[in-house]
């Protein structure tokens, strides 16, 4: 299987992507495919034994709109197209103001007074901004036609032909009619007026993406042949090593190999506070480097670094649909045939029944297909995603899609892993309990020897410690690692086994004598490991793992939002309660294995919507098996694939904004469809001329144009007051 992000141009409204939609989704070896209106992207899952995205694209391009492969480092190029499209809706705005104002004025102010050859002067204004300036509206329509289906264009060019081609009509052949050529050109030109508005709304909204792109490194010093060598990022291979001076930016991702510094990530991580880098620690790329030089080892270029990964990730959350917006697709697809029936009743019951004018019963008709184009309702949804997401990558929040961004204020628990998750995922040994004629020197010896061959967080504490008293390693073999429970292994032909108290219980180990010590040390939040030489007990190590500074603080403010926290860990009854008390948690589930996570998420379910929070390596099935899986990580490749919400800077307190995140947006997508819906509810009626009869209004097509340009333009600018909000 394969994912894939194509580029689309030409689509006008929210009926063109219903086409494409469903064009695509109907190809062969395609698994699902989802167009949005705003980013003008299609993001595609499918099987490259199938098809491939040339196929993708001629699909596309069939169905008469423009399609490209679109890649992370396109994002300038798509800004530039995006200018020059901006660029050509300006120049059409002007030439169309040119011939659409001496329209109006001649229309509104010389109507009583003509002068001589008024009409066919209108005539003559009006004819290159209906199909000059309008072109793009007919062969919209005709594209629509030939999908069998209509759009926004369909109702524009409807409405402005039934208005320009009635006046010419009325010119050539009923001089005593009224003529409207005002009313097409001016509608013309506050619609292209609007696009204009609404593109440059829009590029607002993917301002996230573009920041992003714009403050990665352009170049690289990297050291070749004994040389000191400047080139461009692109050339920046895998292994090249790197020099990164103060006041630099990394270029790409790798770990150090010389020297130390401060770095501030906070474009990635949205950390304000420097962090401190040495030797082995991890650099990632477009990061600036604040004091100090020194040399890493380029381990991921390209498309693999982590900027371009949550480049890709914010891209995919933004083209991504959330179930909300299957609302507007369904009333969207039924929209514009029902408003040209009420655009046909209208002109019906007024010529056929009321007996009015010709020209009065076609301008109530046109102002129905003007006000009614439901631009504004395909816009609510993704307009307010693209914030939302955006919003949340600068705070280093990444939330993969339009769907986790829609569940995330729904949820009634959070069940938090422990280690590596609560706690800082750095344990360190705190006591050594020794029995008698054994020293501290050959427990660490046995114990650090055996933990080498392990890559579990307790046993690097232990390895360390034995470090740092400069044990000699001794010999193993037969190493077996026991899933949540120990290890065990073979040292000059004796067993060893070293293990927590489950393990020992389970091998039916004595440990009466120890038992005062071990109650203490669990009572105080540390776990106790067992080593065994046969079935002699040879000592006790006690681990501990801290507790991030502000996790007390996260489960409070969860608390707070009215939502229920857990704890899942592997440690006995006794430590669990002692961390639980010190974070503040009332729930837990303790002596979990790993695999038995999921199981424990799955039961909570039954009480609502659940997160799980884990460090996204072990916990994957937790965080897969949960209705919205937080990944901590810092960017690592398992925590980027395995939540549905990322936490770069791996602080809790970024699990409450994450859901107030949601509630605001979801809050501003509501706001949007409200008003939409509204708007054409109310509009529709009024532009059919119902309170005609009682009020003598009725809605000049032009007042209907420029209030539908408008309706576009504020749920557009109502999605990006989100930006202004607080987390």
């Amino acid at each position: 299987m394969k994912k894939t992000t194509i580029k689309v141009s030409g689509m006008h409204c929210q009926s063109c992507v219903a086409v494409l939609s469903k064009a695509l989704n109907k190809e062969k070896g395609v698994i699902s495919a989802s167009v949005n209106f705003s980013t003008e992207k299609a993001a595609i899952e499918y099987d490259d034994k199938l098809v491939d995205e040339k196929k993708l694209v001629q699909v596309i391009k069939s169905k008469g709109y423009e399609g490209y492969v679109a890649h992370g480092h396109d994002i300038p190029l798509e800004e530039k197209k995006k200018e020059e499209e901006q660029q050509k809706l300006k120049s059409k705005i002007i030439i169309s103001l040119i011939f659409a104002v001496p329209t109006f004025i001649l229309g509104m102010f010389f109507m009583k007074n003509p002068i001589p050859f008024q009409d066919y002067i209108m005539w003559f204004l009006a004819t290159p901004v209906q199909f000059y300036i309008g072109k793009q509206f007919y062969q919209g329509a005709w594209a629509a036609l030939k999908n069998k289906t209509s759009n926004m264009d369909t109702l524009i060019a409807m409405g402005t032909s039934a208005a320009y081609f009635y006046s010419v009509y009325v010119v050539l052949f009923a001089a005593e009619g009224h003529q409207y050529f005002e009313a097409s050109a001016v509608l013309i030109t506050l619609v292209i007026l609007g696009k204009y508005l609404e593109a440059k709304a829009k590029g607002k909204t993917s301002e996230a993406i573009s920041k992003l792109m714009k403050l990665g490194a352009k170049t690289a010093t990297v050291i070749r042949k004994g040389k000191e060598l400047k080139i461009p990022i692109d050339d920046v291979q895998k292994g090249d090593v790197v020099l990164v001076k103060p006041g630099e930016k990394v270029p790409v991702d790798g770990v150090i190999v010389e020297g130390q510094s401060t770095i501030d990530e906070s474009l990635v991580t949205g950390e304000s506070i420097p962090v401190e880098k040495k030797k082995k620690d991890l650099v990632i790329g477009s990061t600036i480097n604040k004091q100090g030089s020194f040399k890493f080892k380029a381990t991921k270029v390209g498309a693999e670094t982590t900027l371009s990964r949550i480049v890709k990730l914010i891209e995919e959350a933004q083209t991504k649909k959330a179930p909300i917006q299957r609302f507007a697709d369904q009333v969207s697809a039924y929209f514009v045939p029902i408003v040209i029936f009420i655009a046909l009743l209208t002109f019906t019951v007024w010529f056929s029944w009321a007996k009015a004018e010709v020209g009065f019963a076609l301008i109530a008709a046109v102002a129905v297909l003007v006000i009614a184009c439901p631009c504004a309702l395909g816009l609510a949804t993704p307009t307010a995603i693209m914030v939302g997401t955006g919003k949340g990558a600068k705070q280093g929040i990444l939330i993969k899609g339009g769907e986790a961004l829609e569940t995330a204020h729904k949820l009634k628990c959070v069940v938090f892993d422990k280690t590596g998750t609560i706690t800082k995922g750095k344990p360190e040994v705190t006591d050594l309990v020794l029995s008698k004629g054994v020293s501290e020197k050959k427990l660490l010896e046995l114990a650090g020897s055996i933990e080498k061959h392990s890559e579990h967080p307790l046993a690097e504490a232990i390895v360390n410690k034995a470090k740092a008293k400069n044990i000699i390693w001794k010999k193993v073999i037969g190493f077996k690692a026991i899933t949540g429970k120990g290890v065990k292994a073979k040292i000059a032909g004796k067993d060893y086994l070293l293990g927590n108290l489950r393990l020992m219980q389970e091998r039916k180990v004595n440990l009466t004598s120890f038992q005062k010590k071990i109650s203490q040390l669990e009572g105080e939040g540390k776990t106790a490991m067992v080593l065994l030489e046969g079935k002699t007990v040879l000592g006790i190590i006690a681990v501990a793992d801290e507790i991030k500074e502000d996790s007390p603080q996260a489960v409070k403010e969860l608390r707070e939002l009215g939502i229920s926290v857990y704890m899942i860990t592997g440690d006995n009854k006794r430590t669990a309660t002692a961390i639980a008390k010190k974070m503040g948690i009332k729930h837990f589930f303790a002596e979990v294995l790993p695999g038995e996570k999921a199981k424990y998420v799955k039961k909570l379910q039954q009480k609502g919507k659940v997160g799980a929070v884990g460090d996204g390596i072990n916990d994957a099935p937790m965080l897969a098996q949960a209705d919205i899986g937080i990944a901590m990580g810092s960017g690592t490749d398992v925590a980027m694939e395995s939540g549905n919400i990322v936490l770069m800077r791996n602080s809790l307190l970024d699990i409450p904004k994450a859901i107030k995140l949601s509630k605001m947006t979801m809050s501003k997508i509501r706001q949007n469809m409200f008003w939409a819906l509204f708007y054409n509810s109310l509009g529709i009626p009024i532009a059919a001329g119902v309170l005609y009869p009682f009020t003598g209004w009725l809605l000049n097509p032009m007042l209907a144009g420029g209030a539908m340009a408008l309706s576009s333009v504020s749920v557009i600018t109502n999605s990006l007051l989100l930006r202004r909000r607080k987390l």
